[in-house]
């Protein structure tokens, strides 16, 4: 819980945002990253990084359009 406020306080909802998809992809796990993510909505991510649907969007563009990520309707790479 205390992590979750440290996390909230100093990083922005991109960063946080980053961090959840990197964490979803087990990337830098002993398991090996997973190429495509489970479907989600922007609506959960939102509200599981602490802001709104509309920022996860702006952000997953932006994701994308820097290469990043891979989007389709119903996925992310």
């Amino acid at each position: 819980m205390e992590a979750n406020l440290v996390d909230h306080l100093f990083n922005s909802s991109e960063k946080r945002l980053a961090r959840l998809l990197l964490l979803m992809a087990n990337f830098g796990q002993e398991a090996k990253p997973l190429p495509l993510i489970a479907k989600i909505s922007q609506e959960s991510l939102a509200e599981m990084i602490g802001t709104t649907r509309s920022r996860v969007s702006f952000f997953l563009n932006r994701f994308r359009d820097l290469g990043f990520i891979i989007t389709t309707a119903v996925t992310c790479k």
